[in-house]
């Protein structure tokens, strides 16, 4: 489905029924990344999920994007929808996203998930790296992208032993535009440290983390369990950075288990 969105044609898809849960997606992938989850969770769950400007099948940016931005679009499609309030879930960019949400649109949410992600900004150095990835899928496009990011995506033993879960992942590398690429890449760059916020966070929260995750260690997610109160982790065995994909059935259990929880108001 394709709504016009902050001025931009969103890629969506809303399926099933029941508490409903908006999932924002990882870079540079789109939100096929969440199939498992949908699959999983529609029996049962609303899902919505979109692909953020630029990626998949949504428009390219027209202007700036912003990590704001992708969480106001976010609540711009619960609108649209007639969803007054969800359980947000983020990977990586997208838990830069759902925490954005949760600061600029706290009383449209339920609960929130963190998945691979962390609270800070970037440091100079991961700046510098941001901005010199930019710079290199400009003038070689999105291989570029591919080459540098694919190998920090998935545990080793991912990319060793499992071809079907790294085929899935290039290929949602190769939807994404150059254009959007580049866009996405400034934004997290310019993107505001919010660990100062997690204490602010009243709503159920669950962070996720595969243990071999290179790009966002578990340690990350561990200070934002100490920071956000209440909150709970999960640790998945075998997984990077992509836990969602390569832990499946462990970050489903886990998740849906979260998600009733809230439903039954435990």
């Amino acid at each position: 489905m394709r709504s016009r969105i902050n001025g931009v044609e969103i890629a969506y898809d809303d399926a099933g029924r029941g508490e409903a849960i908006l999932f924002f997606h990882a870079f540079p992938l789109n939100r096929e990344m969440w199939d498992p989850q949908v699959a999983f969770l529609s029996p049962r769950h609303r899902t919505v999920r979109f692909d953020v400007p630029g990626f998949g099948e949504s428009a390219p940016p027209p202007d700036a994007l912003s990590i704001e931005r992708i969480a106001d679009d976010g609540a711009a499609l619960l609108d649209r929808l007639g969803i007054g309030a969800a359980v947000v879930c983020g990977c990586s960019m997208g838990g830069y996203a759902a925490l954005a949400f949760a600061s600029r649109h706290p009383d449209r949410l339920r609960g929130i998930v963190l998945a691979d992600t962390r609270s800070g900004a970037d440091s100079p150095e991961g700046r510098r790296g941001r901005h010199e990835m930019a710079v290199r899928v400009e003038r070689e496009g999105w291989a570029a992208a591919r080459d540098s990011m694919l190998p920090r995506l998935l545990a080793p033993a991912t990319l060793r032993e499992r071809p079907e879960i790294v085929a899935t992942v290039e290929r949602m590398i190769a939807r994404a535009s150059v254009e959007g690429i580049v866009a996405a890449l400034r934004a997290m760059a310019g993107r505001p440290d919010r660990s100062g916020e997690l204490s602010s966070i009243r709503v159920p929260a669950l962070i996720v983390c595969g243990r071999e995750d290179a790009l966002t260690p578990p340690a990350e997610s561990e200070r934002m369990r100490a920071a956000i109160p209440g909150s709970r982790i999960a640790l998945l065995d075998g997984a990077g950075h992509l836990a969602n994909l390569e832990a499946a059935g462990e970050f489903n259990e886990t998740l849906g288990a979260f998600l009733l929880e809230i439903a039954s108001g435990a």
